[in-house]
């Protein structure tokens, strides 16, 4: 990547990225003013850190990571909710540069860990986060309603 990436919190004014992107991650259509007052409602959040990657105001990917105090771990736990890089930015970089922000973040606020799901569907994620220094210690059930 020749051009400088810059990692920033998400603003109202990148709606339509991430609107996009999660629907290309879930491969769904879903309602835009339902996905906008969630979106609003979680930017604002305090305990949650939304972080996008641009380039020369071209936006490469983002990260939404919510944290909260969990009585199993007897302190503050981040979860990455959703990860989503452009298909043409893959590979250079951009997750990397996306979680040693939110790494950097989790120390600062003396989190006891950070997880990530992701679905079983996407089998290549498992190594991808192996590579950003995961380990593949849990499962997770699910009811879908």
């Amino acid at each position: 990547m020749n051009s400088k990436i810059n990692i920033r919190k998400i603003q109202t004014i990148d709606l339509n990225f991430v609107y996009k992107s999660i629907c290309e991650l879930e491969n769904e259509v879903f309602d835009f003013e339902i996905f906008k007052g969630i979106f609003v409602e979680n930017i604002s959040n305090p305990n949650h850190l939304y972080l996008i990657a641009e380039s020369e105001n071209e936006s490469l990917g983002f990260i939404t990571f919510h944290i909260q105090n969990l009585l199993h771990h007897c302190g503050l736990v981040g979860e990455i909710q959703e990860f989503f890089i452009d298909k043409n930015h893959r590979g250079k970089g951009v997750g990397r540069k996306l979680v040693d922000e939110i790494l950097k973040r989790s120390e600062q606020n003396n989190l006891k860990s950070i997880e990530v799901t992701t679905n079983k569907k996407r089998v290549e994620n498992v190594l991808i986060y192996e590579n950003l220094g995961f380990t593949l210690s849990h499962n997770k059930f699910t009811i879908s309603r």
